[in-house]
């Protein structure tokens, strides 16, 4: 932390009033960066004898890089997408069907046995990417009939540990070759 006090005095950076953006700009004032926040018994004025609280911005100069997951172990991407892309630490799972991957046929017709065949493949993928069920931090849920959420409680309660991954569940008008489920994943590397 010491040498970003010593690139703001060199590039003569003012005391930003952090209160003041926030009251004109709102709480996105901050939002495009990372925020450092020295307080005033680190940072003083070798000409002043107080000191305000300097706030420094800055913007990641590096490219957010992305790379492309893919494995012959869970189905093909049925467009123009990937299986999932990591960037940053985190892995983007897209949505995914419980299809067999050799075949490209679901299972069966059931949601649960589509259900088991849907966290079979995320596994698949995950571990692709270096990942496991317990790096998963988001998932979402899309159900053809909302009816079928215990079921599916039931067989995804096996795959993820405790702390089980923040979650949403959605019923949806249909989904890709009219699928009982699909679910997609976010998760930490």
């Amino acid at each position: 932390m010491a040498w970003c006090g010593a690139v703001a005095r060199s590039l003569n950076v003012p005391a930003v009033d952090m209160g003041a953006l926030r009251t004109r700009y709102g709480p996105y004032a901050v939002g495009l960066g990372f925020v450092s926040v020295a307080g005033t018994t680190l940072w003083r004025s070798p000409s002043s004898s107080s000191s305000k609280p300097f706030a420094s911005l800055s913007i990641s100069a590096q490219a957010c890089v992305k790379e492309a997951v893919q494995t012959d172990k869970a189905p093909a991407a049925l467009g123009p997408y990937c299986q999932a892309i990591k960037s940053n630490n985190l892995l983007f799972m897209s949505g995914v069907l419980g299809l067999d991957p050799e075949t490209g046929k679901f299972v069966a017709d059931g949601v649960e046995e589509q259900t088991e065949q849907v966290l079979k493949n995320m596994g698949e993928i995950l571990k692709a990417s270096g990942a496991s069920y317990s790096s998963v931090v988001k998932t979402t849920i899309m159900l053809a009939d909302l009816k079928d959420f215990k079921k599916v409680n039931e067989i995804y309660a096996k795959y993820f540990p405790a702390p089980a991954p923040a979650r949403s569940t959605y019923q949806v008008a249909a989904l890709p070759l009219d699928a009982k489920i699909e679910i997609e994943c976010i998760a930490a590397l």
